[in-house]
């Protein structure tokens, strides 16, 4: 029998997941202490401890390395490039580990790479976060110095894709779609015919408020902000990303109990949910303009899209555009098991990184 392995690191954990095809294995999240990671000089030190860990997981499930058949890797911050599963090669890791955005999906590339020249198959990554497919007019913001990138949820937003596509017999690439992410940030991409020609910076940049980040802010006001002397430059950024948005107005990312307070009339939860919902479907509406009016469909995905009053709620504001498909979770494990499997039965060539200096 053979199996996919997956991996994704966070800050304090490891998620690791087998496949047998598209059906689930086993899932588990190896959760590392602060007092583990701490003892970790360098960050070779924590990879092999992670690699380790891995490892153990597979040897409890009695798992012999000779039996995976592929490993998938999160894929990290490196280079923005288009979408697709990349080959994990000595280019990728040399970028992961050199670029100045750190993040702990860094290392699942370096970790499936191991384990994976062990068993003697290929590890790869599957569409990250830097997935770049924007237009040449979306890439241009106001000012030359601060083009507009992309940075999204590109794995959940395209398995997603797919699998609506492949739910209607149809291609992903011949469709035209409006895909929400909704988790702790939220991004909102423009699907035209398998390229997402537009999407804001969900990470630090702009878009509707969420949980815990701010999106679109008054740009003036940030400014002065930031030199009044007032906050230091993490204090800003934090204002931005993990302390902004819901967390700023409620002191709490926990969507759901908000969603619950606000259905049970409590006006501050209200409020806030549907200033975030007006955010969201205006954000939607705006990604009429780079499909050409032409929409075959509005998704809803992520995290809080299991919410029936959130979603129903964004819904009325935009059926006018297309039918409404939801598309519940935001599940990076399965996604990548997907990808996998495309690449397993010939269904999609992987794609080389290619090495250009940061």
């Amino acid at each position: 029998m053979q199996y996919i392995l997956a991996i994704n690191p966070g800050s304090t954990s490891t998620k690791v997941a087998l496949y047998q095809g598209e059906e689930e294995y086993k899932v588990k999240t190896l959760r590392h202490s602060i007092e583990e990671l701490q003892q970790f000089q360098t960050e070779e030190e924590q990879l092999k401890f992670r690699k380790e860990k891995v490892v153990e997981f597979l040897k409890e499930e009695k798992i012999d390395i000779s039996s995976l058949a592929i490993v998938m890797a999160r894929g990290g911050l490196s280079k923005p490039i288009e979408s697709g599963v990349y080959l994990v090669d000595e280019n990728l890791l040399h970028d992961l580990k050199e670029t100045p955005r750190k993040h702990a999906s860094n290392w699942a590339a370096k970790i499936a790479f191991d384990i994976a020249s062990e068993a003697k198959v290929n590890a790869y990554i599957a569409d990250p976060v830097v997935v770049d497919e924007l237009s040449d007019i979306a890439r241009m913001s106001g000012h030359p110095k601060f083009p507009r990138v992309s940075v999204f949820h590109a794995l959940n937003q395209k398995a997603v894709g797919r699998t609506y596509a492949e739910k209607l017999g149809k291609k992903y690439e011949d469709l035209n779609l409006i895909i929400t992410h909704m988790g702790g940030g939220v991004s909102v991409g423009a699907h035209l015919k398998g390229k997402v020609v537009d999407v804001n910076q969900a990470l630090d940049g702009d878009g509707p408020f969420s949980p815990e980040r701010s999106g679109s802010l008054p740009v003036g006001d940030i400014i002065r902000a930031a030199f009044s002397g007032a906050y230091t430059q993490q204090e800003m950024i934090s204002m931005v990303v993990g302390k902004g948005g819901m967390s700023a107005y409620l002191n709490t990312i926990d969507a759901k109990a908000v969603e619950e307070a606000a259905q049970a009339g409590s006006e501050a939860e209200l409020k806030v949910m549907e200033a975030m919902i007006y955010q969201i479907a205006k954000s939607i509406n705006s990604m009429v303009v780079p499909l050409q009016n032409k929409v075959d469909a509005v998704i809803l995905t992520g995290g809080m899209a299991y919410g029936k009053w959130f979603t129903g709620k964004i819904t009325e504001y935009v059926n006018h555009i297309a039918d409404v498909e939801i598309f519940p979770g935001e599940d990076e494990m399965w996604a990548l098991a997907l990808n996998a499997n495309q690449v397993i039965n010939n269904k999609i060539t992987p794609k080389e990184y290619g090495y250009t200096e940061f």
